[in-house]
């Protein structure tokens, strides 16, 4: 698929299976969606799947999944990995590069150098040349170390990034992010002659950087306004100079084939003065005198600043006759003004795609899009072949795998007005690389080679995000550009570029007020912070994205903010890291009294389609998680407690008294058993389906449920229905030995054979039976329904207390208990 001309894929989708339909329409028919393109990254002990959806997911690495050491690349994988590196050839035809001069000496130095394991620092001013003489040397010293040489680009990167580009470049080692000690273990095995251009970094983190890989040679290539290296370092300077008058003059007339005529040559000198022998300064002077002799050429010169494009000459038009000496004088020399600063000149005399690739290089930082945007970004299907052109009149300059605008020109064009309509022109790019970004045929690695042209647009459209009105559905582009490009940034391993965008996004999605969007960036940022170590910002991190998505109420980023959690808590052993993990108690549960609720299934956890319950968590007046677990164990254990003096003193009875032999026990046992049901008949306690009959058990001394009216009734009475806060078994009324009535309690539910907490588990009521049968032995015959709070119960009943304040709960055998009845523990 062509990642520039969008389709019916777009935005996900992607065709799926579908019946035959007529093939006239059969194109015009809605794609259905396809999974989210998620990776698995192996990150020290952690795997992590980047999920573009809901947010990474991360777990303890099974040790299955865990990479083999990472292996050196052969000379064919080496040699694609580098040709990869490399910015990308311009469309379209171009001048030959011009020859190094006044560089052999420096070269020589430099190799020798190397050759005894120094690290040296080259330094020279934006336009001198460093890039060029950085080639000659790699070239020089490919046999000077085992590993040959690895070239680098230390723009905008950090000296972990630097390391890990290192170790990428001699290992294969896909999809596996080492942590910082097992990274140095490797790097410290390479031996070879590193090269990285543009250096941002000195000091000590430089220092860092040298003492990581004791066995490579750096050459390394920085501006004066780099920081310095530590004197303890033992770095090598050599300053770049300026070209002289003789060498200035050679490349002129090499750029226009030809020698210079008398005027051009006192024009060159004043140039030499006044650009102190810079090469980018005679590679544009140059271009301008290709310029004006085209002009000269073409008949159709109007103004001093261009010509009709419909009459101008081809870029590489070669004269087919001598210039005649009226004609020179028609486009005379530019002046020594417009030589020292000439981009607004070179780029009034290209052409219209040309000058719109340079505004939106104004645009983004002087970042140069790929020539493959360009179309798209531009509006013209041949604006790939704008970047020869800028290459040829030195408005631009490779930067490892890119291109940027050449030193001194991005603040020449905003002089001349290239940066007023810049804001449109970041917006075009931003809604291009959202779109190009998450789209399915576009690796992370391609993004990530591009990562600086991206996270320039992205920092452009931040400032200006606002809340969609209520009538619009679409989201804001800063938003979408920064979620797109940091699930690839994560997936392509540039963790340097996930974060900055993850912190542009959360920006921009608080501009936009967008919750969800909101929750998204903060759990990648706790994902970030866990797997680099930082656990107090992970915790800070997720325990605020899990407050948004619990209100949201986010099932599926719920339960993958939940799992990182447990893990953050896991690895601090501290308590506090498992208050998020409480949010899957309702708050009913916590504020209302202890009741039994309708039996349900508890809701799977996991990841992928398996559905999830998400609540509300944070409301004011709840109890915290450890306070309210606490609570819970200890009126658990109270239940427990009650429920084995139940237990004993009801066996007890059944033993002692002989009233009821040779009865029947299974005509006196309803639909669900009692809490003195024996546990040794195979059941284990549990409660026989209604499709199945129950085994027979021995008799009990325990009242069978009545019905609405006080009296047994039906096996066909629906199960009565509960509401929070209420109980769901209705009181016992019988009448004890004593003449008194039982207290109104509710059949407590068997626990398994072991178990000292009784389980949670509703229980419903016994399904009365027939009006013809015998009540238990040792019971009256008559029943009356209870009319108030019973206090006196009989011997052979049990009282059971629930408070929600977490009371205790008592059971007597023959004595009275205090106060009223309250519902059953769960």
């Amino acid at each position: 698929m062509d990642p520039i001309l969008p389709g019916t894929e777009d935005h996900g989708q992607a065709p799926s299976r579908r019946p035959p339909r007529d093939p006239l329409t059969a194109d015009f028919a809605p794609s259905g969606p396809v999974p989210a393109r998620t990776t698995r990254l192996v990150c020290g002990d952690f795997l992590l799947t980047v999920n573009p959806v809901d947010g990474g997911e991360i777990e303890p690495c099974p040790p299955h999944q865990r990479p083999d050491s990472p292996t050196r690349r052969t000379a064919a994988g080496r040699a694609e990995y580098e040709r990869a590196a490399l910015p990308p050839a311009p469309p379209g035809l171009r001048l030959p590069d011009t020859e190094l001069l006044e560089r052999q000496e420096i070269r020589e130095r430099l190799v020798r150098l190397l050759t005894q394991g120094r690290t040296v620092r080259l330094t020279g001013p934006g336009g001198s040349g460093r890039t060029a003489l950085l080639d000659l040397v790699a070239e020089d010293g490919a046999d000077l170390a085992p590993d040959g040489v690895v070239r680098l680009d230390g723009l905008n990167r950090t000296p972990d990034d630097l390391l890990r580009d290192l170790f990428h470049t001699v290992h294969d080692a896909p999809r596996h992010r080492l942590q910082p000690d097992e990274l140095r273990d490797a790097v410290k095995k390479i031996g070879a002659v590193v090269v990285v251009d543009d250096l941002e970094c000195g000091g000590a983190a430089l220092a860092e950087l040298l003492d990581a890989a004791p066995e490579c040679a750096f050459l390394l290539a920085a501006t004066p306004d780099a920081p310095a290296p530590t004197a303890a370092s033992d770095v090598e300077e050599v300053s770049l100079p300026g070209l002289d008058r003789a060498a200035g003059v050679e490349i002129l007339e090499h750029s226009v084939g030809r020698p210079l005529t008398e005027e051009e040559a006192v024009w060159a000198g004043d140039l030499w003065f006044e650009s102190e022998g810079l090469p980018l300064r005679f590679v544009q002077a140059g271009a301008l005198l290709r310029q004006r002799e085209q002009l000269r050429a073409s008949g159709g010169v109007v103004d001093e600043y261009g010509v009709f494009e419909d009459v101008r000459a081809p870029a590489d038009a070669v004269l087919e006759r001598p210039l005649e000496e009226e004609e020179a004088e028609e486009v005379p020399l530019p002046s020594l003004a417009e030589a020292a600063a000439p981009a607004p000149l070179l780029a009034s005399r290209l052409g219209p795609s040309a000058r719109a690739a340079l505004r939106i290089a104004v645009a983004l930082d002087g970042e140069v899009p790929h020539p493959a945007h360009l179309p798209a970004l531009v509006g013209d299907t041949h604006a790939d072949a704008a970047l020869g052109e800028l290459l040829g009149c030195g408005l631009v300059s490779p930067a490892g795998p890119r291109y940027r605008l050449a030193a001194g020109v991005r603040a020449q064009l905003e002089a001349a007005g290239y940066d007023e309509d810049a804001p449109a022109q970041a917006l075009t790019a931003a809604r291009h690389y959202a779109w190009w970004a998450a789209h399915p045929s576009v690796t992370p690695e391609r993004v990530c080679a591009e990562a600086d042209a991206v996270l320039a647009a992205l920092e452009a459209v931040v400032p200006g995000t606002e809340p969609a009105a209520e009538d619009e559905d679409e989201q804001a582009c800063a938003v979408r550009l920064a979620h797109a490009a940091s699930a690839a940034f994560a997936a392509g391993l540039h963790w340097t570029a996930w974060e900055q965008a993850l912190h542009a996004g959360s920006e921009a999605a608080r501009l936009a007020q967008d919750t969800a969007e909101r929750a998204y960036f903060h759990h990648e940022l706790g994902i970030l912070a866990l797997v680099n170590g930082e656990l107090d910002r992970a915790r800070a991190e997720l325990e605020a994205s899990h407050g948004l998505r619990t209100a949201l109420a986010d099932k599926r980023g719920t339960v993958a903010g939940r799992r990182a959690l447990a893990l953050v808590a896991d690895r601090t052993g501290d308590l506090p890291g498992l208050a998020a993990l409480m949010a899957e108690e309702p708050p009913a549960a916590r504020t209302a009294p202890l009741t039994p609720a309708p039996a349900a299934s508890p809701a799977p956890y996991g990841f992928g389609d398996e559905t999830v319950v998400a609540r509300r968590s944070g409301a004011a007046g709840e109890r915290s998680g450890v306070r309210a677990t606490a609570r819970r164990n200890l009126v658990a254990a109270g239940s427990g407690a009650l429920l084995v003096a139940v237990l004993g003193t009801v066996v007890t009875l059944g033993m002692t008294s002989d009233e009821g032999a040779g009865r029947n026990p299974a005509s006196d046992v309803g639909g669900n058993p009692s809490a003195t049901q024996d546990l040794d008949d195979g059941t284990l306690g549990a409660v026989p389906r209604k499709d199945e009959p129950a085994p027979a058990r021995a008799a009990t001394s325990h009242p069978v449920t009545p019905g609405p009216d006080g009296t047994p009734g039906t096996s066909d009475d629906p199960e009565p229905s509960t509401t929070a806060g209420t109980p769901t078994a209705e009181p016992t009324g019988t009448k004890g030995t004593g003449g008194g009535r039982t207290s109104a309690t509710p059949t407590p539910t068997p626990t398994h054979r072991g178990s000292s907490t009784p389980s949670t588990k509703p229980t419903k009521p016994t399904p009365p039976t027939s009006s013809g049968s015998s009540t238990p032995s040792g019971q009256p015959t008559d029943t009356e329904t209870p009319t108030g709070d019973p206090t006196t119960p009989s011997t052979t009943s049990t009282s059971a207390s629930g408070p929600a304040d977490g009371g205790t709960a008592s059971a007597s055998e023959g004595g009275t208990e205090s106060g009223s009845a309250g519902p059953p523990v769960m």
